[in-house]
């Protein structure tokens, strides 16, 4: 098989990262999630805990409020004092995640990887979504909330995902036109879903 990135982004309970992960066990290739965190900590010599920090830093409307940053693919100094801000970090996850791309094929789930590979070949980009009700109730199945709590945290980390995308796309996460595959898990499942996504890839590499 000739090198393939398949980027999943996903709203918070429809199983994307269930999806992304079948995927890179039945293709036989790498998943990266958290992953990348680390690799960008290791490139930069900047500790991983910051990454993780701005990683988990879900707080609705955080960057909805400041002025966005559409990635560029610059790097900023060690010498500056932005060296270790949140812009930084996002640019070596970026780094490591075009670096990856030239040499193997694999999987990543969210860091906006659609939009800093959206100049290769090689790239498939999936958006994972299903309704409300479906969201929630696999979301549950992992916390121990109440049914109100429940539809508050999702919403909250999509809201964050959503201000995140844009903050540093300029793009809204949302957009179908930003993806090559929009699926539905809930009609789908997962097995399915990646099914469609293999299926894609068939026709789209000939």
């Amino acid at each position: 098989m000739e090198k393939v990135v398949i980027t999943i982004a996903r709203q918070y309970g429809s199983g994307g990262k269930t999806v992304g992960r079948m995927l890179a066990q039945d293709l036989g290739i790498p998943c990266y999630e958290r992953e990348i965190l680390k690799m960008a900590s290791e490139d930069s010599g900047i500790n991983e805990k910051l990454f993780a920090q701005v990683d988990e830093k879900l707080k609705a409307g955080f960057f909805s409020k400041l002025v966005g940053n559409v990635y560029s693919g610059d790097l900023i100094s060690p010498e500056s004092e932005n060296f270790v801000s949140n812009d930084n970090l996002f640019n070596y996850q970026a780094k490591v995640l075009k670096e990856l791309a030239e040499r193997e094929s694999f999987v990543v789930i969210g860091r906006c990887a659609d939009f800093i590979l959206k100049d290769r070949p090689n790239v498939i980009s999936v958006f994972v979504h299903a309704p409300k009700d479906f969201c929630l109730e696999m979301a549950a199945e992992r916390h121990g909330r109440t049914p109100h709590e429940m539809e508050k945290f999702v919403q909250k980390v999509d809201k964050y995902r959503a201000d995140y995308y844009k903050y540093y796309t300029g793009h809204d996460w949302l957009n179908a036109k930003n993806y090559d595959l929009c699926l539905d898990s809930s009609k789908l499942g997962f097995d399915k879903c990646v099914d469609a996504i293999k299926g894609y890839m068939e026709v789209r590499m000939k």
